[in-house]
C-alpha cells in the first residue's frame, strides 16, 4: 500500500463521527503527521484550525485502520520522515 501525502492535510478541519475524508489515529510515537491546532492562519502542513462549518477536510479519530497517524504537538508541525 502506498503512503499518502500527508503534507497536504492542513487548513480548516472538522472532527466528525461519520463520512470522514480521512480516518486518523492519535499516537505518541512515530506519527505520520505532527499536528498543531491553531486559532488563525492554518496555512502550513500540519496546522489545523478546528471548525464547525465549511471545513477543508473532515477527520474521524479512530483506533483501528487509520488512513494515517497523527501526534498533537506544540511546536514544529508537519509530515515526519520515516
Amino acid at each position: 500500500m502506498a503512503k499518502m501525502d500527508v503534507s497536504k492535510i492542513f487548513g480548516k478541519i472538522k472532527y466528525v463521527e461519520h463520512f470522514p475524508d480521512f480516518k486518523v489515529k492519535v499516537v505518541e510515537n512515530f506519527a505520520d503527521l505532527h499536528v498543531l491546532e491553531v486559532d488563525h492562519f492554518p496555512n502550513k502542513p500540519g496546522t489545523w484550525q478546528i471548525v464547525d462549518n465549511f471545513p477543508n477536510f473532515k477527520v474521524q479519530l479512530v483506533e483501528n485502520f487509520p488512513d494515517f497517524t497523527i501526534k498533537f504537538v506544540k511546536h514544529f508541525p508537519g509530515p515526519q520522515k520515516k
